[in-house]
């Protein structure tokens, strides 16, 4: 318990699975939360939830997509909470599926403005941030897909695989000035993301089978490790690209 206790954390794409189970855990760890989402009744009843439980939370309408979005989100922590200590970069899209030459530039931008661009801007205006309280821990989910393909999944691999190298850079940038950065590479996890993809026949257990472990993962289970990445106890691990799959790339 506390491994959070008096430190102030955001969280994008906080009003469901992995983003939704790391808010849980955070305030249950002591945290100051701002849950940051665009699915406002969802994200509202989070936070009352939390709050009604004696946590901190607060909600915030974010587009990650947009700077001022995401430059509004970080300055309502700074004015409210006069801090910013922890940012999970959570927020992402599947976008569409199709052969690469069949997806449409406005599917590729969308996926890589909300999956690529809201993590840069999370780093941004997260580091700013970091460096006038003396350091911070920057979180970024990545993927598998950032480690290996799939076929029918160009922006989405595109956009993950991004996201695992710019986390490798943003760590080097700050190395020395106190925020480490650093990203999870989740596998099958049992989101809703995960569950809209899975609605024709056979496709749930065929994700299944591709899990040596023989499951899917849980939220909970992601959000765990972005708890650890988030605490003190990381404080020698930066620009880490930590998969928490299963055992789906070791093969």
């Amino acid at each position: 318990m506390d491994e959070l206790k008096d430190k102030v954390a955001i969280v994008t794409g906080a009003a469901s699975g992995i983003g939704r189970a790391a808010v849980d855990l955070f305030a249950s760890e002591g945290a100051v939360v701002v849950a940051a989402d665009v699915a406002d009744d969802a994200g509202r009843q989070i936070a009352d939830g939390l709050s009604a439980r004696g946590s901190t939370c607060t909600y915030v309408h974010a587009d990650v997509s947009s700077e001022g979005d995401v430059q509004a989100m970080v300055l309502l922590a700074l004015s409210r909470y006069g801090r910013l200590d922890v940012l999970f970069n959570n927020a992402g899209i599947e976008g569409e599926f199709a052969p690469t030459a069949d997806v449409t530039l406005e599917a590729w931008e969308r996926v890589l403005a909300v999956n690529l661009r809201g993590v840069f801007l999370g780093c941004k205006y997260g580091v700013e941030a970091m460096l006038r309280s003396g350091g911070g821990s920057i979180i970024n989910n990545a993927s598998v897909a950032g480690l290996v393909g799939f076929a029918g999944a160009a922006a989405y691999c595109a956009s993950k695989g991004g996201v695992v190298q710019l986390t490798k850079a943003a760590a080097l940038d700050y190395a020395t000035l106190g925020v480490r950065v650093n990203c999870l590479c989740p596998g099958i996890i049992d989101t809703p993301m995960v569950r809209r993809a899975t609605q024709a026949p056979g496709i749930a257990e065929q994700l299944v089978a591709a899990e040596p472990v023989g499951r899917l993962g849980t939220p909970r289970e992601v959000a765990e490790l972005a708890l650890f990445l988030a605490s003190d106890r990381s404080s020698f691990l930066t620009g880490a690209a930590v998969p928490v799959d299963g055992g789906f790339v070791a093969r």
